[in-house]
């Protein structure tokens, strides 16, 4: 009875120390961030980028499903490597930059190996945050209001 308690309150604590996922499954591009330490960019990944799909969403990260875990040899987790990621969601595309922070592979089948990365969200910009957070918060089912503007009134 006691360990019941103890799991379920556990559970209930782990639950809130993150924030909650939402799951959905929408097309996403993922490239490199360019390095800006180097002066001469010469990066066999500059300008190729990789399709995959989100996993989930959440207000601090991301989880997406790729078909390989590198682009050319450069991984997409370690290193603190950024990325961006260009989330196509119903009604508009969201940019951020992630850090990759754990992949694990998953085989559909033997001929066929995908891997779900999560990132973390490092960069968004404010209108593409309020656009994120709006659709983690209703989904596909509300449109966004518009951004309050000056009217001009005639007489």
């Amino acid at each position: 009875m006691i360990r019941a308690l103890v799991t379920r309150l556990t559970g209930l604590i782990a639950e809130r120390s993150h924030s909650p996922r939402k799951k959905y499954a929408a097309p996403v591009k993922i490239s490199f961030e360019r390095d800006a330490s180097r002066a001469i960019h010469t990066s066999t990944a500059d300008g190729v980028f990789m399709s995959g799909q989100t996993v989930d969403m959440s207000k601090t990260g991301i989880g997406f499903m790729v078909s390989a875990i590198r682009i050319k040899e450069h991984y997409l987790v370690g290193q603190d490597r950024v990325l961006n990621v260009e989330i196509d969601l119903p009604r508009e595309k969201v940019h951020m930059q992630v850090v990759g922070r754990r992949y694990e592979r998953d085989a559909i089948h033997e001929s066929t190996e995908r891997y779900v990365v999560g990132a973390e969200i490092v960069s968004i910009s404010d209108e593409d945050r309020e656009i994120y957070e709006h659709f983690l918060r209703f989904g596909a089912k509300r449109r966004r209001a518009p951004s309050p503007g000056l009217e001009m009134g005639g007489n």
